[in-house]
């Protein structure tokens, strides 16, 4: 019988924290012991309207609940400003955090990084949770190696806030991994509307859809003398990733270390 794992989420009214507390909820060994939130202060999880009804104390202010509340592991799900916060209180008092939240700045990363190693805390940063996305991020990294002309198109729904996306960054990374530097296209291009050609990085360009309509989908295309590549990955409903956080969640309580990416864990 797996080991009870206590579990905090953050963001429990959003769209991602609703399908985690679900998760949590039909989980025999996951169990629930506090809810962040910008409001209902004090009061249960059960008590609000379209929540699960689980019998969990929701605290607006983080470091109460850190300092109250015995968790091991810290579910984030929020925004970038949010989410660092919590992410360090989180290392702060030693529970390992789960974050799905993208968006963060380098700097951000590189203080969780080292609270992770200053207090010998495992933490999980993923840029998308779906499996199958992680999977797209491989085959890219791999297809790089041999196609080096490259455009990466995502698409979200509008009320995503930052762009591009953590996966395609994280995806761009991998290919730059992979694949040696260089500009692509003609090197007289000009753009007549500023913007058109995408974002630049390392030569090649990322492109920002938002729609309604749209959960989240990315499309990496590569190119060569008489051929095209496409590896293409599309979430159709929010639950897609919550295989990825119950994988994350078991596994962060093996971790002492930071680890940025899902396909970390999955070698």
């Amino acid at each position: 019988m797996s080991h009870t794992i206590n579990i905090m989420l953050a963001g429990p009214r959003g769209k991602m924290g609703a399908e985690a507390l679900k998760l949590i909820e039909r989980t025999d060994h996951f169990h629930l012991v506090a809810c962040l939130d910008r409001k209902y202060d004090g009061m249960k999880v059960q008590d609000i309207e379209g929540l699960p009804a689980l019998d969990a104390p929701i605290y607006t202010n983080p470091n109460h609940a850190f300092d109250q509340v015995n968790a091991d592991v810290l579910i984030d799900l929020t925004n970038p400003e949010a989410g660092y916060e919590h992410t360090r209180l989180a290392l702060l008092h030693q529970v390992r955090p789960v974050v799905g939240t993208s968006g963060f700045t380098d700097d951000q990363l590189n203080t969780i990084k080292q609270l992770s190693t200053d207090y010998e805390t495992g933490v999980v940063i993923a840029p998308n949770f779906a499996m199958g996305a992680v999977l797209m991020m491989r085959f890219s990294q791999m297809a790089a190696k041999y196609f080096s002309d490259v455009e990466i198109i995502e698409k979200h729904h509008d009320q995503k806030l930052d762009a591009p996306s953590g996966t395609a960054v994280k995806t761009a990374q991998l290919i730059q991994e992979s694949r040696p530097s260089q500009s692509q296209g003609h090197p007289n291009e000009t753009e007549t509307i500023d913007g058109a050609r995408g974002a630049d990085y390392d030569g090649f360009k990322i492109h920002s859809v938002r729609l309604p309509g749209y959960i989240a989908e990315q499309e990496v295309t590569f190119g060569q003398a008489g051929q095209t590549l496409k590896i293409t990955h599309s979430s159709t409903d929010r639950y897609s990733f919550m295989s990825g956080v119950h994988f994350a969640v078991e596994q962060v309580m093996q971790q002492d270390d930071y680890v940025y990416g899902l396909e970390n864990l999955m070698e």
